[in-house]
Protein backbone atom coordinates (compact mmCIF):
# COMPACT_ATOMS: atom_id res chain seq x y z
CA UNK A 1 0.00 0.00 0.00
CA UNK A 2 1.59 3.34 -1.05
CA UNK A 3 1.80 5.25 2.71
CA UNK A 4 2.39 8.91 3.66
CA UNK A 5 3.48 8.16 7.29
CA UNK A 6 6.67 6.48 5.92
CA UNK A 7 8.45 6.21 9.45
CA UNK A 8 6.52 5.30 12.67
CA UNK A 9 8.09 4.94 16.08
CA UNK A 10 6.56 4.78 19.56
CA UNK A 11 7.83 7.03 21.83
CA UNK A 12 6.12 7.07 25.68
CA UNK A 13 2.61 6.64 27.64
CA UNK A 14 2.00 9.02 29.84
CA UNK A 15 -1.01 10.93 31.17
CA UNK A 16 -0.38 14.07 29.33
CA UNK A 17 1.94 16.39 27.18
CA UNK A 18 4.85 18.24 28.17
CA UNK A 19 6.98 20.73 26.89
CA UNK A 20 9.37 18.53 25.05
CA UNK A 21 6.45 16.94 23.00
CA UNK A 22 4.84 19.93 22.90
CA UNK A 23 7.52 20.74 20.43
CA UNK A 24 5.78 18.88 17.50
CA UNK A 25 1.80 19.18 16.09
CA UNK A 26 -0.22 16.59 17.38
CA UNK A 27 -3.31 14.27 16.48
CA UNK A 28 -5.44 12.66 19.05
CA UNK A 29 -7.45 9.35 18.22
CA UNK A 30 -10.01 8.70 20.05
CA UNK A 31 -12.93 5.85 20.24
CA UNK A 32 -14.40 3.12 22.08
CA UNK A 33 -13.23 0.08 23.09
CA UNK A 34 -13.06 -2.57 20.49
CA UNK A 35 -14.11 0.38 18.12
CA UNK A 36 -10.47 -0.91 16.21
CA UNK A 37 -8.48 2.00 17.46
CA UNK A 38 -4.78 -0.62 17.51
CA UNK A 39 -5.81 -1.74 14.06
CA UNK A 40 -6.39 1.54 12.30
CA UNK A 41 -2.93 2.87 13.39
CA UNK A 42 -1.28 -0.07 12.28
CA UNK A 43 -3.00 0.17 9.17
CA UNK A 44 -2.84 3.74 8.88
CA UNK A 45 1.46 3.30 9.54
CA UNK A 46 1.60 -0.06 7.35
CA UNK A 47 3.38 -1.79 10.22
CA UNK A 48 1.00 -4.52 12.04
CA UNK A 49 2.75 -4.34 15.36
CA UNK A 50 3.26 -1.00 16.14
CA UNK A 51 0.18 -0.02 18.50
CA UNK A 52 -0.86 -3.84 20.12
CA UNK A 53 -3.95 -5.33 19.08
CA UNK A 54 -5.52 -6.57 22.41
CA UNK A 55 -7.85 -9.32 22.40
CA UNK A 56 -8.78 -7.75 25.77
CA UNK A 57 -10.18 -4.56 25.62
CA UNK A 58 -9.04 -1.44 28.10
CA UNK A 59 -6.02 -2.42 28.19
CA UNK A 60 -4.66 1.05 26.87
CA UNK A 61 -4.35 3.38 30.17
CA UNK A 62 -2.05 6.30 29.18
CA UNK A 63 -1.68 8.39 25.79
CA UNK A 64 0.01 6.39 23.70
CA UNK A 65 2.76 9.22 21.37
CA UNK A 66 3.79 7.97 17.95
CA UNK A 67 6.36 10.02 16.17
CA UNK A 68 5.52 10.07 12.15
CA UNK A 69 8.03 10.92 10.41
CA UNK A 70 9.61 12.71 12.66
CA UNK A 71 7.21 15.44 12.05
CA UNK A 72 4.29 15.33 14.40
CA UNK A 73 2.45 13.06 17.07
CA UNK A 74 -0.30 10.49 16.56
CA UNK A 75 -1.43 9.92 20.51
CA UNK A 76 -3.51 6.77 20.91
CA UNK A 77 -6.40 7.64 23.63
CA UNK A 78 -7.77 4.78 26.02
CA UNK A 79 -10.84 3.20 24.36
CA UNK A 80 -13.47 4.68 26.45
CA UNK A 81 -17.44 3.23 27.47
CA UNK A 82 -15.13 -0.04 28.76
CA UNK A 83 -17.85 -1.91 31.04
CA UNK A 84 -15.63 -3.78 33.12
CA UNK A 85 -13.15 -1.02 33.93
CA UNK A 86 -13.96 0.09 37.32
CA UNK A 87 -15.36 3.50 37.97
CA UNK A 88 -12.25 4.99 39.16
CA UNK A 89 -10.37 4.04 36.31
CA UNK A 90 -12.84 5.76 33.70
CA UNK A 91 -12.91 8.83 35.96
CA UNK A 92 -9.29 8.94 35.84
CA UNK A 93 -9.44 8.32 31.50
CA UNK A 94 -12.33 11.42 31.41
CA UNK A 95 -10.09 13.64 33.81
CA UNK A 96 -6.83 13.06 31.98
CA UNK A 97 -8.38 13.70 28.63
CA UNK A 98 -10.03 16.86 30.34
CA UNK A 99 -6.67 18.03 30.92
CA UNK A 100 -4.71 17.67 27.79
CA UNK A 101 -7.64 18.53 25.89
CA UNK A 102 -8.14 21.84 27.67
CA UNK A 103 -4.17 22.86 28.47
CA UNK A 104 -2.13 24.55 25.67
CA UNK A 105 -0.74 21.59 23.76
CA UNK A 106 -0.02 21.83 19.43
CA UNK A 107 -2.75 19.60 18.95
CA UNK A 108 -4.17 20.01 15.55
CA UNK A 109 -7.05 17.65 15.09
CA UNK A 110 -8.83 15.11 17.13
CA UNK A 111 -9.58 11.39 14.98
CA UNK A 112 -12.85 10.46 16.45
CA UNK A 113 -13.31 6.49 15.41
CA UNK A 114 -16.67 5.16 15.58
CA UNK A 115 -18.36 1.74 14.29
CA UNK A 116 -19.32 2.02 10.76
CA UNK A 117 -21.53 -1.14 11.01
CA UNK A 118 -22.50 -0.68 14.69
CA UNK A 119 -23.24 3.14 14.07
CA UNK A 120 -22.45 5.89 16.60
CA UNK A 121 -23.31 4.62 20.60
CA UNK A 122 -24.90 7.26 22.64
CA UNK A 123 -21.17 7.54 24.05
CA UNK A 124 -19.94 8.38 20.93
CA UNK A 125 -22.68 11.27 20.49
CA UNK A 126 -21.54 12.52 23.69
CA UNK A 127 -18.11 12.67 23.29
CA UNK A 128 -18.26 13.96 20.09
CA UNK A 129 -20.33 17.13 21.15
CA UNK A 130 -17.65 17.21 23.91
CA UNK A 131 -14.91 17.77 21.83
CA UNK A 132 -17.15 20.31 19.78
CA UNK A 133 -17.90 21.98 22.83
CA UNK A 134 -14.19 22.52 23.15
CA UNK A 135 -14.10 24.30 19.76
CA UNK A 136 -10.81 21.54 18.47
CA UNK A 137 -11.45 20.14 14.92
CA UNK A 138 -12.93 16.85 14.63
CA UNK A 139 -12.23 13.73 12.39
CA UNK A 140 -15.04 11.23 12.54
CA UNK A 141 -13.52 8.29 11.28
CA UNK A 142 -16.01 5.32 10.49
CA UNK A 143 -14.06 1.92 10.92
CA UNK A 144 -14.80 -1.24 9.70
CA UNK A 145 -16.21 -0.49 6.57
CA UNK A 146 -16.11 -3.72 5.21
CA UNK A 147 -18.26 -5.65 7.51
CA UNK A 148 -21.18 -3.94 6.03
CA UNK A 149 -22.33 -4.89 2.10
CA UNK A 150 -21.38 -2.43 -0.58
CA UNK A 151 -24.82 -2.46 -1.96
CA UNK A 152 -26.11 -1.19 2.13
CA UNK A 153 -22.82 1.20 2.56
CA UNK A 154 -23.95 4.22 1.41
CA UNK A 155 -27.55 4.37 3.35
CA UNK A 156 -25.78 2.92 6.19
CA UNK A 157 -23.50 5.74 6.06
CA UNK A 158 -26.30 8.60 5.47
CA UNK A 159 -27.39 7.35 8.71
CA UNK A 160 -24.26 7.54 11.09
CA UNK A 161 -23.56 11.09 9.50
CA UNK A 162 -27.32 12.01 10.95
CA UNK A 163 -26.76 10.66 14.16
CA UNK A 164 -24.08 12.88 14.41
CA UNK A 165 -25.64 16.17 13.11
CA UNK A 166 -23.59 16.13 9.82
CA UNK A 167 -19.72 16.24 11.07
CA UNK A 168 -17.82 18.92 8.37
CA UNK A 169 -15.03 16.49 8.33
CA UNK A 170 -15.91 12.29 7.71
CA UNK A 171 -14.26 9.41 6.33
CA UNK A 172 -14.83 5.92 6.21
CA UNK A 173 -12.76 3.42 6.26
CA UNK A 174 -11.13 -0.25 6.30
CA UNK A 175 -8.25 -1.46 7.87
CA UNK A 176 -8.57 -4.47 6.26
CA UNK A 177 -8.95 -3.29 2.49
CA UNK A 178 -7.29 -0.04 3.27
CA UNK A 179 -9.87 1.47 1.99
CA UNK A 180 -9.70 5.50 2.35
CA UNK A 181 -6.91 5.09 4.38
CA UNK A 182 -4.38 7.19 2.41
CA UNK A 183 -7.05 10.01 2.07
CA UNK A 184 -7.48 9.86 5.97
CA UNK A 185 -3.42 10.37 5.74
CA UNK A 186 -3.32 13.52 3.19
CA UNK A 187 -6.34 15.19 5.45
CA UNK A 188 -4.12 14.50 8.50
CA UNK A 189 -1.00 15.92 6.75
CA UNK A 190 -3.38 18.89 5.71
CA UNK A 191 -3.57 19.76 9.25
CA UNK A 192 -0.38 19.02 10.54
CA UNK A 193 0.82 21.61 7.69
CA UNK A 194 -2.02 23.68 8.35
CA UNK A 195 -2.58 26.25 11.55
CA UNK A 196 -2.56 25.43 15.20
CA UNK A 197 -5.76 24.18 16.83
CA UNK A 198 -4.92 24.81 20.64
CA UNK A 199 -1.84 26.61 21.21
Amino acid sequence: MDTLFKEATYIISQPGTNETLNELPQILLMGRSNVGKSSFLNAMTNRKNLARVSKTPGKTLYLNFFLINQQFYLIDTPGYGYAQRSQTRQDEFIHMLERYLTQPNHLKLVCLLVDFKVGPTALDIETYAFLKSLHVEVLVIATKKDKIPKTKQFNHEKKIKQKLNHPPLWLSVSNVTKENIFETQELILSKIEGGSQNG
